[in-house]
């Protein structure tokens, strides 16, 4: 859908699974095994991982100012299942917030989430404000006021629509 990069380390993991629902196509990638193998998520996961995709794109519609697209189970009761541990690296004693075990997608998300917050960069990461799209992105544009996920697409559709509504 959208022309801009993916986002930055492990942001790439959160952006990858909101967009596994591609809403104007109306094609979800969990329906399938490769779409589902991308992400490390089985088939007994596959509930959970959706309930924690929608939780995000409300999240990352939020970051973009915008309201929910529906009602879900916020996402701070989700990641607050997730089994994390403090890794700190031998080499250079740096810290981070890791999974326990590598299986559970929730604790993934959890320390992409952590580790964007100290970062400054999970604000960067939003939700397309078009409803028939909803795509992730990484918004890159150096005010952080980005808001749709492609302005060649979503973004002339909006303006087209504006200008179409003010009339001759």
């Amino acid at each position: 859908m959208s022309e801009r990069s993916a986002a930055p380390g492990d942001l790439a993991l959160v952006e990858s699974l909101v967009n596994t629902l591609d809403i104007e196509a109306g094609t979800d990638a969990l329906d399938t095994p490769e779409g589902r193998g991308h992400l490390g998520i089985t088939e007994d996961g596959l509930a959970e991982a959706r309930e924690l995709r929608e939780s995000l794109r409300a999240a990352l519609l939020a970051h973009a100012g915008h309201p929910p697209h529906r009602a879900v189970t916020p996402l701070g009761t989700l990641l607050a299942r997730a089994p994390l541990r403090v890794a700190v690296d031998d080499r250079d004693g740096s810290a981070r917030l890791a999974p326990a075990d590598a299986g559970p997608l929730v604790a993934r998300v959890a320390a992409a989430v952590a580790g964007a917050l100290v970062a400054g960069t999970w604000t960067r990461l939003k939700a397309c404000e078009a409803d028939t799209c909803h795509w992730a992105y990484y918004d890159r544009s150096p005010a952080g006021r980005g808001r749709w996920c492609s302005m060649r697409v979503c973004g002339a559709r909006a303006k087209m629509r504006r200008y179409r509504a003010k009339g001759p």
